[in-house]
């Protein structure tokens, strides 16, 4: 395994999870595994992580497997350290415990920077600690997240958003990705890149991508399933023939009948569903550096490198080169 000559500290940062019983098993491993194997890719303890709650002692997951954790205001956090609050299950119940949530105020005043996985949001809502910031939760929560705390900007898109010194992120998973910013806003994205690696994580996806996969995104919108299947068949078909007659025969209708039907269920044009799906696969292959920008869009179904670019900057606003350089994995 490579090792980095990263910065050095003198003092390894602390990294504080917030817990409470009921608390999201994943919402803690995955970012609290990033943050040990960053140690070990780097060659020295850049990081010592706590699990903390209000009392300290056992917390019950919604595992059923219970976390020792010290007590939140004995942690020690400085202005190096991070507060990281994980969702869970009983997170809203969490969020009406007046002690808890001052607890977290206070713990926030202390470090250089406060986060969330998941639900976790809003405990820093609570907190007031999302007030005037941009962020974002699991999209089931958004809603209810932008209704409970309306001085925060939800944005429901990011798979996690740092506005600030204050981080958020999508989905349980995406505090796998939010981690990962933070070893690469410490040390460099080379390091972080191969902590990705070696996580076996396939790619370290930046802030700005959508936590949305558009083939779910597809079935989520038809409410009746009537397109499942045809969704699942597009996205394995990128290179297909994918135009309106072709797709209307899959499914046993005339390309007329079929365009207004899937209009309606899903409120997008079936060109733009079909254009959608190519441009997530070819954003995916961008960042393999091994594959050229005319490889990408043939093998995504574009035909042509120009069509591809043309469709990255209608709906991304920007070129697949620029998108490349900006993402794609080092050599």
């Amino acid at each position: 395994m490579p090792t980095f000559s990263a910065t050095h500290t003198s003092e390894p940062r602390r990294i504080a999870f917030i817990t409470f019983d009921g608390v999201k098993m994943l919402d803690i491993t995955g970012p609290l595994q990033v943050f040990a194997d960053a140690n070990e890719i780097l060659g020295f303890e850049a990081y010592t992580t706590t699990l903390a709650s209000l009392y300290g002692g056992p917390v019950e997951t919604d595992t059923g497997v219970a976390l020792n954790t010290r007590r939140l205001a004995g942690v020690g956090l400085d202005d190096a350290g991070t507060l990281i609050a994980c969702g869970g299950k009983d997170v809203h119940d969490a969020c009406r415990d007046n002690r808890l949530v001052g607890a977290i105020r206070l713990a926030a005043q202390k470090c250089g920077r406060v986060a969330a996985t998941c639900t976790g949001a809003f405990l820093l809502g609570a907190a007031d600690l999302l007030d005037g910031r941009r962020s974002v939760t699991h999209w089931k929560d958004c809603d209810r997240l932008a209704e409970a705390y309306p001085q925060t900007q939800v944005d429901p898109d990011p798979i996690f958003i740092e506005d600030r010194g204050v981080w958020t992120s999508a989905g349980v998973t995406a505090g796998i990705d939010l981690a990962l910013a933070m070893v690469e806003q410490d040390h460099s994205r080379e390091v972080a890149m191969e902590l990705a690696r070696h996580l076996l994580v396939y790619v370290k996806r930046p802030g700005g991508q959508s936590q949305f996969s558009e083939a779910l995104q597809q079935q989520t919108r038809t409410a009746s399933g009537r397109f499942g299947a045809l969704h699942l068949w597009m996205k394995d078909n990128l290179v297909a023939d994918l135009r309106v007659e072709e797709l209307a025969k899959r499914v046993g209708m005339s390309p007329r009948n079929f365009a207004r039907i899937y209009a309606d269920e899903t409120g997008q044009t079936p060109a733009r569903a079909v254009e959608m799906m190519r441009i997530e696969a070819a954003r995916t292959a961008l960042e393999d550096p091994e594959l050229t920008v005319k490889q990408v869009s043939v093998q995504c179904g574009f035909g042509s490198d120009e069509r591809m670019r043309r469709s990255f900057i209608r709906q991304l606003g920007v070129s697949p080169q620029a998108y490349r350089n900006s993402f794609a994995l080092s050599e």
